[in-house]
């Protein structure tokens, strides 16, 4: 049996499989915003599995972020708390075994591409869009890190064919730079950008819901939104050119995105057709934590 944890900013939450992938336990808490109540959310999550299931075969962790291959340090994760932090070598020692660790997009794409919606496929996207944004890319069933570690980062390039006024309605990134992708399609991105433009001060799904009763801002709004998707992932198609392109994520349940994004996907890509499907996850937000027990 596998376990499987998935370390988001807001919760975590542990998963054991079977060796088919069948769900034999799981359970979420609330991720403590500071290094040590991370570690110790995590220890007693799998102290928890291991005193009900003995028979624990290996532990894969999903987090924001990597580790870096110079230091051994966590860098580049949205949750800031773990950057500069020996995570892996310390949680070791306090589970007393080893455990495997893997970007949580990266994770929620092996899941994806293994039994999900990309399984049919050789070259696997996947886009985590919810409190930050991330990417992951999988090829035959295999995750590509890259020769930094920083493959599938396309959250921290720059939004494409954007210019100064666009750029000035996202709020500066955490990693210093503006106009990264990730301020514009972003949950917080997202209704930041509303809220800016309208003087309000909503949730996504309240913009959800204005859409739905005709609210010229939230069409506009969400108009916007596939567009600079579109944008985004257009450069993805031009560079990697991948079978399928797969969100998940909590903006990716706004449907409104698939009802458009294919056609207007077809606007910014470099070829006379787009064979390249952008879906939804199959596994919801579980997919990244299934990632992480497949490790």
């Amino acid at each position: 049996m596998k376990v499987g944890i998935d370390l988001g900013g807001t919760k975590t939450e542990a998963l054991l499989i079977d060796e088919k992938g069948n769900k034999i336990y799981s359970k979420r808490i609330p991720t403590q915003k500071n290094y040590q109540g991370t570690l110790n959310g995590i220890v007693e999550l799998i102290s928890e599995i291991e005193q009900k299931f003995k028979n624990i075969n290996s532990i894969g962790i999903g987090m924001p972020g990597a580790i870096s291959l110079e230091t051994s340090l966590i860098k580049s994760a949205n949750s800031i708390w773990m950057n500069g932090k020996p995570f892996k070598s310390d949680l070791e020692k306090l589970l007393q075994k080893k455990v495997k660790i893997e970007n949580d997009a990266n994770c929620f794409t092996l899941s994806e591409a293994v039994d999900g919606a990309g399984k049919s496929y050789s070259i696997v996207f996947g886009v985590i869009i919810g409190t930050g944004t991330g990417a992951g890319i999988v090829i035959d069933k295999k995750i590509i890190r890259g020769n930094n570690y920083a493959a599938g980062e396309f959250g921290h390039t720059s939004l494409p064919r954007s210019n100064d006024k666009e750029i000035n309605l996202a709020k500066k990134c955490y990693c210093g730079l503006s106009g990264c992708i990730e301020t514009f399609l972003s949950g917080p991105g997202f209704t930041g950008i509303f809220n800016k433009i309208n003087q309000t001060n909503i949730t996504s799904e309240d913009i959800v819901e204005l859409y739905k009763k005709k609210d010229t801002r939230a069409i506009k709004a969400l108009e916007d939104y596939v567009d600079r998707l579109a944008r985004s992932l257009s450069a993805v198609i031009n560079i990697l050119d991948p079978d399928i392109i797969i969100l998940g994520g909590g903006m990716s349940n706004i449907e409104f995105i698939y009802e458009n994004i294919n056609k207007v996907i077809s606007k910014y890509v470099f070829s006379d057709y787009v064979k390249t499907r952008i879906v939804k996850n199959i596994h919801g937000d579980s997919s990244g934590v299934r990632g992480a027990a497949w490790l």
